[in-house]
């Protein structure tokens, strides 16, 4: 489902919402539902987390990056990366992501993270892999900070890639929607995953050649 369809949905929550007006980010959270855009603009902001486990229930966010798009033309200057203090040990998840706990000691406050991120998708519609991890957890960190749902719109370039290849009428076989082999795809180069800010920067580059190509097919 497209940022474009839920984009009402959205709208219509907002209103419902009751924040905790005494945190600091509260007022950025309505600022960027008060600059909402528009359906036909094209202005993104990829995001990508790194987490000590796949499930809100035991895990935490350890580092966030993201960069802005605007008409598919990534925003180099936009770039963020932000390790984050744990409050438990990273545990085995350091396999996967190289982030040791020692690494995280002078890590950002989640609070800041949220403000920082919040400034950064004014004007924006999110954009991830796999939105659907990311999302619970910047939505469990907008509850215990702001009293409800990050409730802004996003794009999913996963859901993309899986829209079009069922068009085309192909076995997904797994693997087949990871961000490496999506962007084989599109022929574009290869990044070392599981980095937040290198991820986020991937995501960009595969949405702007999922544009690419489907307008070249239309």
């Amino acid at each position: 489902m497209t940022w474009q369809n839920v984009y009402l949905r959205f709208a219509r929550r907002l209103s419902r919402s009751k924040l905790q007006a005494s945190n600091p980010c509260t007022p950025l959270l309505r600022r960027c539902w008060q600059s909402l855009p528009s359906p036909n603009q094209s202005a993104f902001l990829a995001v990508d987390l790194e987490t000590s486990s796949l499930s809100t229930a035991d895990g935490e966010i350890l580092s966030a990056g993201w960069v802005a798009l605007d008409n598919q033309q990534i925003l180099l200057h936009t770039a963020q990366h932000h390790l984050i203090a744990a409050e438990n040990s990273v545990g085995q998840s350091a396999a996967i992501h190289h982030l040791r706990d020692c690494d995280l000691l002078a890590g950002k406050h989640t609070q800041t993270l949220l403000e920082a991120l919040l400034e950064a998708a004014q004007g924006r519609v999110l954009l991830f892999h796999n939105a659907s991890l990311d999302m619970a957890f910047l939505n469990q960190l907008c509850q215990n900070l702001c009293g409800t749902d990050l409730l802004l719109p996003y794009e999913d370039t996963l859901v993309n890639e899986k829209q079009k290849l069922t068009h085309q009428g192909k076995v997904i076989a797994q693997g087949d929607l990871t961000l490496a082999e999506c962007r084989n795809r599109y022929h574009l180069p290869y990044y070392a995953g599981h980095n937040a800010l290198n991820d986020a920067l991937a995501t960009a580059e595969l949405y702007a050649a999922q544009q690419s190509h489907a307008r070249s097919n239309t």
